[in-house]
């Protein structure tokens, strides 16, 4: 409406100008070169109107024929950027669809008419990626490498592909120069700080974690929890060779993580030689009301050294009555009243897990009807019922079951995996299950059948061949990188290796070996969140 009535205006203004000029009366005379030229006022002012119009119609043209060139370099251009842009989003569509040629095709194309557009690049890395060629993939991510805007996401495909190539040096380089372009890279500090914990560098792990904290990328309870887990980590390692250090890590662990079992033992152990036995058992305490354990129960049963079995037996029942009705309460309450030859407390305190006893409590009971009446025949009745019998909680990480607590899983590289719980394909079946066990010269065997201490040594006492019994908890042998060579990848798979941009597993990625739980520590980049396609095509194409 608005242009309406402005174009009405400007019609009625130059009518009213026309007018205005054609009732004016006069001459004009125009004197050049002995010609003259001589007409009235409306009709010179008609005459340098046309002459005004026809010089702007050859300025305009003369402008677009020296424009011309340009114009044309610059629709070709246009034309160039939009074929890419349309090679590049229908083959990132071709990549997530899994269609390898079309992917290829468009890659193709998009680097004829986009090369210097970083998504170029991304879509021929991900199309080598899908078609197996991770030569051309690694040459693709080393040009990103080359570029200040893509130079991280190069830096984290080469980190991927070093990890499939089973190269952990490389890929600890590579994520550590990732860290030096920004603190924001997670999924690099992840790597560094599963790589160090891998190596048992854990002064490098917590210093590393101390950076994540200063940089605001990991929570505050998080960094708190994995500062006690690392702390506890290193304590035990350096339990025998440096005390003060170990106790100073244990002392902040348990102040970190109250809960925690390793850091509470360990505390306790150190307060208990220095004849804090209040602080130490009120440490035991807040651990044993979040988490019962039998370690939480032995060592506050030995806080005071020097203490009867009768008092020893005292001091568990009343840490048991902290938790009254729970199982591990009821089984300390048991093993305690045994070494006081208290038998009758002690199958009181079995009475109620009698009706489906686990291995534990058959193993007690073989003890007790053993250690009160000497009959052998029942003591081995429940040692046979103890080999069939239910599991008990173990320490489990992603499957992978431990005779002992440890920092990180040597499954998937994870901070405080382990957890105290009864296995999975315990609760399924009564098949076997894989426990790690460790020489001592520090080299793994083969995994073995869970055989509990109390059932290796009821196995002797009945006459069969007790297994080796495991490493006694102290220092905590990492997991270490092993060497795929001449493996049959076919046969044997390793873990999933994520792709840059998850859209969809890589042809040659594996994934993950659940036969063996001898797989390769390769840690993963835990927090990448990371969409699909179409949140990759709305932050680069939008």
């Amino acid at each position: 409406m608005f242009r309406a009535i402005l174009f009405l205006v400007l019609v009625g203004l130059a009518a009213f100008a026309a007018a205005v000029i054609a009732e004016q009366h006069g001459d004009v005379s125009l004197v050049w070169n002995g010609w003259r030229i001589t007409t009235s006022i409306p009709l010179f002012a008609l005459a340098f109107g046309l002459a005004l119009v026809l010089a702007i119609l050859l300025w305009v043209v003369a402008r677009g024929l020296w424009r011309l060139p340009g114009h044309l370099r610059r629709r070709r251009r246009e034309r160039r950027h939009a074929r890419g842009r349309h090679a590049i989003t229908h083959g990132l569509i071709a990549v997530g669809t899994g269609h390898v040629d079309l992917a290829l095709r468009h890659a193709e194309a998009a680097k004829r008419h986009a090369e210097d557009d970083p998504l170029a690049l991304l879509l021929h890395a991900q199309a080598a990626q899908l078609s197996g060629d991770r030569a051309g993939a690694q040459k693709a991510f080393m040009a990103m490498t080359e570029r200040a805007d893509t130079r991280l996401l190069g830096l984290r495909g080469l980190f991927i592909e070093a990890q499939r190539n089973d190269d952990p040096v490389a890929a600890v380089a590579i994520a550590e120069e990732a860290l030096k372009l920004t603190r924001d890279a997670a999924w690099a500090s992840q790597a560094v700080l599963g790589f160090r914990c891998a190596a048992g560098d854990w002064s490098g792990a917590l210093s590393i974690l101390e950076r994540d904290n200063a940089a605001g990328a990991i929570d505050r309870a998080v960094y708190q929890r994995h500062r006690a887990v690392l702390l506890t980590a290193r304590a035990l390692e350096t339990e025998t060779s440096d005390r003060d250090a170990s106790r100073a890590d244990a002392m902040e662990a348990a102040r970190l993580a109250p809960t925690l079992v390793p850091s509470a033992v360990l505390a306790s152990k150190f307060l208990s030689e220095q004849q804090q036995i209040r602080q130490a058992m009120r440490i035991i305490e807040a651990a044993w009301r979040a988490n019962p354990h039998p370690d939480l129960a032995d060592a506050y049963a030995h806080v005071r050294l020097g203490d009867s079995a009768q008092q020893r037996l005292s001091r568990v029942e009343t840490l048991a009555a902290k938790t009254s009705g729970h199982v591990e309460g009821a089984l300390a309450v048991a093993r305690a009243a045994t070494e006081a030859h208290e038998f009758a407390k002690a199958r009181a305190a079995l009475e109620p897990l009698l009706a489906a006893p686990t291995q534990r409590v058959a193993m007690l009971m073989a003890e007790i009807v053993r250690g009160e009446h000497g009959d052998e025949g029942a003591a081995r009745e429940w040692t046979l019922r103890a080999v069939r019998a239910a599991h008990d909680p173990v320490w489990t990480a992603d499957g992978y079951i431990s005779d002992r607590w440890r920092p990180v899983s040597p499954v998937s590289g994870r901070l405080d995996a382990f957890q105290w719980v009864t296995p999975v394909a315990a609760l399924a079946s009564d098949k076997t299950a894989a426990i790690e066990t460790t020489r001592a010269d520090g080299a793994t065997v083969q995994p073995r059948r869970q055989i509990s201490q109390d059932n290796r040594q009821a196995a002797a006492t009945a006459g069969g061949s007790a297994p080796p019994s495991p490493q006694q908890p102290g220092v905590v042998p990492p997991p270490v990188f092993r060497p795929r060579a001449g493996l049959d990848r076919s046969a044997t798979p390793g873990p999933v290796i994520p792709a840059v941009i998850p859209i969809m597993r890589a042809p040659d990625d594996p994934g993950v070996d659940d036969d063996s739980p001898e797989t390769d520590f390769e840690p993963r980049p835990l927090n990448a969140q990371e969409g699909g396609w179409r949140g990759f095509l709305a932050r680069w194409v939008g």
